[in-house]
C-alpha cells in the first residue's frame, strides 16, 4: 500500500484559525508567526489518530486565501515561509504528512502577472495567462480566471507544485479542479510525478463524472460531495434508500480510485449545524470511517462545533473559526464525541484495508441499514438504527463480535437499540 491509502486527514483553514485579519496587511508591514498556533496543535491530531495535516490556503492573498497573489510566498498575516518550513519540519518529524491547497483556477487581481496586464493591456507579456475577455470565477469580480490553454501557465503551475514538493509538503488539494479543462491537469500532474512520483494530488469536484475525470486527469483522488450529501440528507430525511444508492455509486468509484470522504470542510455549513438531531452525529462519523475512501476531519468538528454557511460577505466566518492557543482549551475536548472519533479512527486504524472496502447492503429500510464492508477475505459490519424503536438487521452469516457501539449480535442478524449503531468484526 501507498502512504496516502494510510492517510487520514485533518483539515484545518489557517487563516481562520489563528485569528488572521480579514484583509491582507499594508505591503511592507513585518509578517506576524501565527503558524506556530498550528504547530501546537500537530499532537492532537496525532492524539486523534490522524497522520495528515491538510492546510487550507497559505499563499499571499487579498482576502481569504482564495484570492492569491504570489504561490511563493507566504501570506504575512501567517508568517514567513521559515515559519511554514518550521511546521513542514515539525510535522515530519512526527510523522504528519502535509497537504497543500493549489488554487490554480483563478487569481486575484493583484497577483503580478494581471497587475501588469492591467497596466499595460496587450502589450504586457503576461496578456496570454489570461483570457481574452478577462473572464472571472463564477461572477467573483476580484478572481480572475487563468488561461490554461496557453503552455506557460502549465510550466507556471508546475513550477509552484515542485517547488513547495521540495520543500517537504507531501501533495496537493486542487481548488475548484472541475473547472479546469482536464488536459491542463493532466499536463502539470505527469510532469511533477517525473521528479515526485510518490506526490498525492485530490480535486476539488463537487458533480459530474468523478471516476472519468480521475482518468483524464491524473488525480489519485477527488472529493466526495456525493456521499457527503447523502449521509446528512438520509439521516435527516430518514431514508437509508438514498445512502444505500450513494454507496453502490461509491462502489464504482473504488474500482478505480479511493475517494476523499468527509462530513465537513472550509466551504459547507457544519455538520452538527446540518443534522436535525445531534444524536445522529454519531450515525453520520460511523460511515465515514467505515467505508472506503480517504478520510478528512474538518477541524473543529472532533468537538461538535456548529456553524452555518451563509451566501454573503463574512458568510463563511461561522464554519472557519478562532482556534485556542492549546487543543485543551477547547470546549468539548473531554467530551463523548472527541472520544468517539478517537475510537473510530483507531478502528480503521486496525483495518487499513477499508480505504478500498466495498460495501454490500444487506438490510435496507428507511430507518434501519446493515452492510458489510470488506475487501480480500477481510470483513467489518456495520449497523444502524434511525428509529425510536429497537430494530432487528439481517447479516451474512459469521462469527459477529461487536467491536464498537451496542447490539446484539447472532451469526446472522443484530439487533440494535433505539437511535443506535454497532460494528462488528468476524
Amino acid at each position: 500500500m501507498r502512504w496516502p491509502d494510510h492517510a487520514i486527514w485533518w483539515h484545518a483553514y489557517p487563516l481562520g484559525f489563528v485569528g488572521a485579519e480579514r484583509e491582507a496587511l499594508p505591503e511592507g508591514t513585518p509578517p506576524t508567526p501565527r503558524l506556530t498556533r498550528l504547530t501546537a496543535w500537530l499532537d492532537h491530531l496525532i492524539g486523534l489518530g490522524c497522520n495528515g495535516l491538510a492546510l487550507g490556503p497559505v499563499f499571499a492573498s487579498e482576502t481569504h486565501g482564495y484570492d492569491t497573489i504570489d504561490h511563493y510566498r507566504i501570506d504575512p498575516r501567517l508568517g514567513s515561509e521559515n515559519d511554514l518550513q518550521r511546521l513542514i519540519d515539525e510535522a515530519s518529524q512526527k510523522g504528519v504528512r502535509i497537504l497543500f491547497d493549489g488554487v490554480f483556477n483563478h487569481v486575484g487581481r493583484d497577483f503580478a502577472p494581471f497587475k501588469d496586464v492591467s497596466a499595460k493591456g496587450d502589450a504586457s507579456p503576461y496578456r496570454k495567462w489570461f483570457h481574452p475577455d478577462l473572464r472571472t470565477f463564477e461572477g467573483h469580480a476580484h478572481l480572475v480566471t487563468l488561461n490554461h490553454a496557453e503552455p506557460e501557465v502549465a510550466d507556471y503551475v508546475t513550477e509552484v507544485m515542485t517547488h513547495w514538493l521540495e520543500r517537504g509538503v507531501d501533495g496537493w488539494r486542487l481548488d475548484a479542479a472541475y473547472a479546469v479543462p482536464p488536459e491542463f491537469w493532466r499536463t502539470v500532474i505527469d510532469r511533477v510525478r517525473v521528479r515526485f512520483p510518490d506526490a498525492w494530488f485530490v480535486g476539488e469536484v463537487i458533480h459530474g463524472d468523478y471516476t472519468g475525470l480521475v482518468e483524464r486527469t491524473g488525480f489519485d483522488s477527488v472529493t466526495q460531495y456525493e456521499l457527503w450529501k447523502a449521509i446528512w440528507s438520509s439521516l435527516n430525511d430518514r431514508n437509508f434508500f438514498e445512502l444505500a444508492h450513494a454507496l453502490d455509486r461509491h462502489n464504482g468509484m473504488l474500482d478505480t480510485f479511493a475517494p476523499q470522504t468527509f462530513l465537513g470542510n472550509h466551504d459547507v455549513t457544519r455538520i452538527a449545524s446540518r443534522l436535525n438531531e445531534h444524536r445522529h452525529e454519531e450515525h453520520a462519523l460511523v460511515i465515514l470511517l467505515t467505508v472506503g475512501g480517504v478520510p478528512s476531519i474538518y477541524a473543529g468538528d472532533e468537538f461538535g462545533f456548529e456553524g452555518i454557511k451563509e451566501e454573503r460577505a463574512g458568510g463563511d466566518d461561522a464554519i472557519r473559526p478562532v482556534f485556542p492557543q492549546r487543543p485543551g482549551e477547547t470546549p468539548g475536548y473531554a467530551a463523548p464525541y472527541h472520544r468517539l472519533h478517537q475510537d473510530l479512527i483507531g478502528l480503521r486504524r486496525r483495518h487499513p484495508w477499508l480505504v478500498r472496502a466495498q460495501t454490500v447492503v444487506a438490510t435496507l429500510t428507511n430507518t434501519a441499514l446493515s452492510y458489510t464492508v470488506g475487501h480480500g477475505t477481510e470483513r467489518l459490519a456495520v449497523v444502524l438504527n434511525l428509529d425510536d424503536e429497537p430494530a432487528t438487521a439481517e447479516l451474512p452469516a459469521a462469527d459477529w463480535t461487536c467491536a464498537a457501539g451496542e447490539a446484539r449480535f447472532t451469526p446472522d442478524r443484530a439487533t440494535v437499540p433505539p437511535g443506535g449503531w454497532a460494528i462488528a468484526e468476524a
